[in-house]
């Protein structure tokens, strides 16, 4: 009985594990292809307003604790690293993070792309590269999962995506211990069906551009 269950559980995992990545790569693929459209008017807005790269890349952290370099559209003055520590202190955010609502450091247009998360659409490479999943946690940063508890930990057990439960429940307007909540919730809980009420929820939150900043 106890080999029938565990084959059976390993079946369905595989099923599920099988019709993500199915899932990832028809999403990733039309994705990439509204990027394509999008990135000649991107690159422009950014040089005009920001000059430097269009594209902004950064070390996260993914699944079972595996370095990866994450893509985003720049948002951001080329000096924002620089300037971070003059600003932690006016921090909005608790834990490891940092958000600001007026942050200086986010030109005009970064605040657009933010706003309706445009900046986020070259991840989709990272998604096609398997770096990444449509729905699952955040991808941290180093040195935000350096002050980790264990409990923090389990979020780092799937792969790292572009939205989760956190994005559809007010993204930064969300304390750092109830988003690390809401991650392990979608860990114990999550299915295929989950994934696509997620994404439905998504769209309709990054139009309204609530709680990004």
């Amino acid at each position: 009985n106890y080999a029938v269950i565990t084959y059976t559980r390993f079946r369905r995992g595989y099923k599920r594990y099988f019709a993500k990545r199915l899932m990832d790569i028809a999403g990733g693929l039309v994705g990439m292809l509204i990027t394509i459209l999008f990135y000649p008017f991107v690159s422009l807005a950014i040089k005009l307003d920001s000059p430097g790269p269009v594209l902004f890349s950064q070390v996260r952290i993914g699944r079972n604790g595996r370095r990866f370099k994450i893509y985003k559209f720049r948002s951001m003055y080329m000096d924002a690293e620089e300037r971070k520590k003059e600003l932690e202190h006016l921090n909005e955010t608790s834990g490891p993070t940092f958000k600001m609502k007026n942050d200086p450091r986010i030109y005009p247009m970064g605040r657009i792309l933010r706003k309706f998360s445009l900046d986020e659409l070259p991840q989709l490479f990272n998604i096609l590269k398997g770096d990444m999943s449509i729905v699952g946690p955040r991808p941290p940063i180093p040195a935000e999962t350096a002050t980790y508890t264990s409990w923090h930990n389990m979020r780092l057990a799937v792969k790292p995506g572009l939205t989760c439960i956190w994005q559809v429940s007010g993204r930064s307007n969300i304390s750092f211990e109830d988003w690390m909540r809401l991650d392990n919730q979608y860990i114990q809980n999550n299915s295929i069906k989950d994934d696509i009420i997620l994404i439905a929820k998504t769209f309709k939150v990054v139009f309204k551009g609530e709680g990004a900043y």
